[in-house]
């Protein structure tokens, strides 16, 4: 029978009551799905294929000899945890419309994917948002990409070696249209952060028991159902069993040194003296550099970082509704919207993100985040929360602005600000901050089964 994705109850991947169904979904599902594999180096290398046959030998043979499924990930991550070795490194592969159409899939059969933006592209969907049009995104982004295969490990070697094997593999009809290297950054805790120094990739939807039971949830419950990140696999020989999951890669630049005036002119437009001039950035943010939410205190640094709560008691007087991660996840509602977010950082540079150095020190270009993110549905999932929420000025509430980290577009609304941690008096009007994260290209995959990929 079916596997059943609406299900509410995480999946309990390792019980022994595991039904043959489930099991064959995992065996057959590509790794970082369900579960973020460890990429702290990544690359990724952007393809065009010109040959039905040599594309299709190319991609089967990376997933029979190069890939391994969700469940042999889940697997390694077990025996790691119980001290039995490390795992193997993650290889994963998108397949983009263009893709699927040249390696020999005829248009109408397309249609089988239920997804209108998938099936649009990302760069007819463009004008819907306010990205910067494609002429303006890098060269390989302007060319038609027909698949993304992806490399990551714990360390650099393993990528090199198989990012070496993959390119060697590839066929002469084909070309390596771009590519992509990513790193993870920490600050001193050891936290993953991005290139403003903020801690990164927090709240995000967990579907596995064992990932669930240890998370607090007074609050805010992690468990998200299946639906959340699978579909069916259309062109798998059984969709029942086998699925696959949308994927959005976004290149997005940083100008640090620009983001970090903002942050010191709005501290002292605000009149913040001392610690509480964190303050500002966290406004923009909606957490402090450590991670510690807004909406549960007026400074960061102040001990273990709370990640179980909600905005439901915070008029906007503690965390505005523009900061980014309620933008984002206001969490009480929407949470069929979630993605799971599996995008690294790229870029290297001279100064120390998690430092206080003055603002000329930051890179003003060259950094950023190779965004990525799997969903059921790009439309209700990736375009509806950068679109609705991310680039609208009235959500939660009219008046609130666009996302001042993410947002996109013409931001001609004024905005306030609390100017004391929880209380009601206001800032003035402020303009809202200027666009400091730009879009330099993407494109819209599916993740497909390893059942299709290795039936190719």
């Amino acid at each position: 029978m079916p596997v059943d994705l609406n299900n509410e109850r995480p999946l309990a991947w390792d019980s022994a009551t595991l039904d043959a169904d489930t099991k064959a979904m995992l065996d057959n599902l590509q790794p970082n799905i369900l579960r973020a594999h460890v990429r702290e180096h990544m690359t990724l290398l952007f393809v065009r294929f010109n040959d039905v046959a040599e594309g299709r030998a190319f991609l089967r043979g990376i997933a029979t000899t190069k890939m391994k499924s969700a469940r042999r990930h889940l697997e390694e991550v077990r025996d790691f945890a119980a001290g039995r070795g490390r795992g193997t490194p993650y290889v994963g592969i998108g397949i983009s419309k263009a893709g699927y159409r040249d390696l020999g899939h005829p248009v109408e059969d397309v249609r089988r994917f239920d997804d209108e933006v998938f099936r649009d592209g990302m760069k007819r969907r463009i004008a819907r948002a306010g990205d910067p049009p494609v002429e303006e995104w890098e060269r390989a982004y302007q060319r038609e990409i027909h698949a993304v295969v992806l490399i990551g490990d714990a360390e650099p070697e393993p990528v090199a070696r198989l990012r070496a094997e993959i390119l060697g593999e590839l066929p002469s009809s084909a070309r390596l249209l771009g590519e992509e290297s990513g790193h993870g950054m920490r600050n001193p805790a050891g936290d993953g952060i991005e290139h403003f120094g903020y801690v990164d990739g927090r709240s995000q939807p967990l579907f596995l028991k064992d990932e669930v039971d240890r998370e607090p949830k007074q609050h805010w419950d992690p468990a998200f159902p299946l639906s959340n990140v699978l579909v069916p696999d259309p062109f798998a020989l059984d969709p029942s069993r086998h699925h696959g999951s949308y994927l959005v890669f976004r290149k997005l630049e940083q100008n640090v040194r620009a983001f970090k005036e903002i942050e010191r002119d709005l501290a002292d437009s605000l009149g913040l003296k001392g610690a509480d001039r964190d303050r500002a950035g966290a406004m923009l943010v909606g957490r402090f550099k450590d991670g510690t939410p807004l909406t549960l205190k007026p400074s960061g640094n102040g001990g273990p970082v709370v990640n179980d709560f909600t905005f439901d008691a915070d008029d906007g007087s503690k965390c505005p509704f523009s900061g980014h991660v309620r933008k984002t996840n206001p969490r009480s509602f929407g949470r069929e919207v979630i993605m799971a977010r599996r995008g690294q950082t790229y870029g290297d540079r001279a100064d120390d993100p998690s430092d206080d150095s003055p603002p000329e020190v930051r890179p003003t270009g060259e950094v950023g985040l190779l965004f990525m993110a799997f969903n059921s549905s790009l439309l209700s999932q990736f375009e509806f929360t950068q679109e609705s929420w991310a680039d609208s000025p009235d959500f939660e509430i009219p008046g609130t602005g666009h996302d001042p980290v993410i947002g996109q577009g013409v931001r001609d609304l004024k905005v306030t600000f609390p100017k004391v941690w929880g209380k009601p008096e206001m800032s003035p009007p402020h303009a809202q901050v200027a666009q400091t994260v730009t879009m330099k290209g993407g494109e819209y995959f599916f993740a497909p089964s390893l059942a299709y990929l290795r039936s190719l």
